[in-house]
């Protein structure tokens, strides 16, 4: 793990790309946790007066709107995301953006983001085996569990309105 210039520790997987080049190999969120954690901001900015159709959703972001039906479908169960049939049907938030952590989201489209603990009976690991888990994966899953469950999808729209209202104010000669 690394700090970022303002000072956070980042995990490997939430690394700027910057340091990844320094690395070499990484670890990354998956494209179906990239695409739903896009499209959950989009749909938390567009669906504050009306409910967002997938389509809507799946080209403003350049994202197949067939692979987003898989992505919001996970999303549904996890009760993070709602539906409402029909013509003038379309996707809104279950719960209100500050409710939400990256956590939540990240294991409804994965399943758990924790890295797998050494093999072995945890009783019986070996010296080494002992090392590696509690020095290394323990302390990374910690970290992960503590950085995705303390940012919450109105942490991200801020930061997405944030920087598009830098991006919008800027103009080249």
């Amino acid at each position: 793990m690394r700090n970022d210039p303002a000072g956070v520790i980042l995990p490997p997987f939430i690394l700027r790309a910057t340091n990844m080049s320094e690395r070499g190999k990484k670890m990354k969120l998956s494209k179906k946790s990239r695409y739903g954690l896009r499209a959950l901001i989009d749909l938390a900015v567009n669906s504050r007066t009306e409910q967002v159709s997938l389509g809507s959703i799946a080209q403003r972001n350049d994202i197949s709107a067939q692979y987003l039906e898989h992505v919001f479908s996970a999303l549904r169960k996890a009760h993070i995301v709602k539906s409402i049939k029909g013509s003038q049907g379309g996707y809104f938030l279950e719960k209100a953006p500050e409710q939400i952590t990256a956590a939540e989201i990240v294991e409804a489209l994965e399943g758990s983001y924790y890295l797998e603990n050494e093999e072995g009976d945890p009783s019986g690991l070996r010296g080494d085996q002992e090392a590696i888990q509690h020095l290394i994966i323990d302390r990374i899953n910690e970290k992960n569990k503590e950085i995705l469950e303390d940012i919450t999808l109105k942490d991200l729209v801020e930061a997405y309105e944030s920087y598009q209202d830098s991006v919008e104010g800027m103009y080249y000669i």
